[in-house]
């Protein structure tokens, strides 16, 4: 199976056109968009991209999803039309008619591989240590929501090292962070502290003061004062890779 080819087909029948009129739209051979469509032919990311806006995908309906994004995370079988069986015998003119109708109902309306996609997942940046997004992640949203927070608002931290390895986060492990401007008792926040941006485990000492707590080697604290700090958010999930 292709996913991309998947994306192709989809699009093409929702459009009700002909592989040799999106072949010609493309700058490709009927032939080779075929077995595209099967499966039995790989297609690039972009030239897959090229062909969908020939045939009228606006680039900007994307979301910033990329086609891989897209085909990973929409069941492209619950959406695109069925081919309808060939009877083995000559069809009559009103067969045929009938069946075009039956083929036009079962076009896809709308984009809705995107729509689906749009509406249950977010793509979701990973920043590093100076806020600058290296990667993304795909999340589900539940009722309009990431982990209780606004789709927009969540985030990933690749931890920068291992200073909070004694509270289970080692380096290059992804925190899933939620908004947060005030200190949280007990959890882990992202903070930051002469211009530098890092997870510790905070406690609460009094309206005014805070102990930030980490662990590599052995357990450290520092006690700072709230109007030193700025507290980017909370980190209510760790991610990491087994390779």
């Amino acid at each position: 199976m292709s996913r991309l080819g998947d994306l192709l087909r989809t699009e093409r029948l929702r459009r009700n056109m002909t592989l040799k009129q999106v072949a010609r739209l493309g700058g490709v051979s009927e032939g080779y968009l075929k077995d595209v469509e099967e499966g039995k032919r790989i297609i690039a990311d972009d030239q897959a991209r090229r062909i969908l806006k020939k045939i009228g995908l606006k680039e900007h309906n994307e979301e910033g999803f990329t086609l891989d994004d897209i085909a990973a995370a929409v069941d492209l079988e619950t959406v695109a039309p069925k081919k309808p069986v060939q009877p083995p015998v000559a069809k009559t003119k009103a067969a045929a008619e009938s069946e075009a109708v039956y083929q036009s109902q079962e076009q896809v309306t709308g984009g809705v591989w995107l729509d689906a996609l749009t509406s249950v997942m977010k793509r979701v940046p990973v920043y590093n240590a100076v806020l600058k997004e290296v990667d993304h992640r795909l999340l589900p949203v539940l009722d309009g929501r990431i982990e209780g927070a606004a789709p927009d608002k969540v985030f990933y931290f690749r931890a920068p090292d291992d200073s909070m390895r004694g509270f289970r986060i080692l380096k290059d492990d992804l925190c899933l962070v939620v908004p947060s401007a005030s200190p949280v008792d007990g959890a882990v926040m992202l903070v930051e502290y002469n211009q530098h941006r890092f997870l510790r485990k905070v406690k609460k000492l009094d309206a005014l003061n805070v102990l930030l707590q980490s662990y590599d080697r052995e357990y450290a604290a520092e006690t700072c004062s709230l109007p030193e700090l700025t507290f980017l958010g909370r980190a209510v999930r760790v991610e990491f890779s087994l390779t």
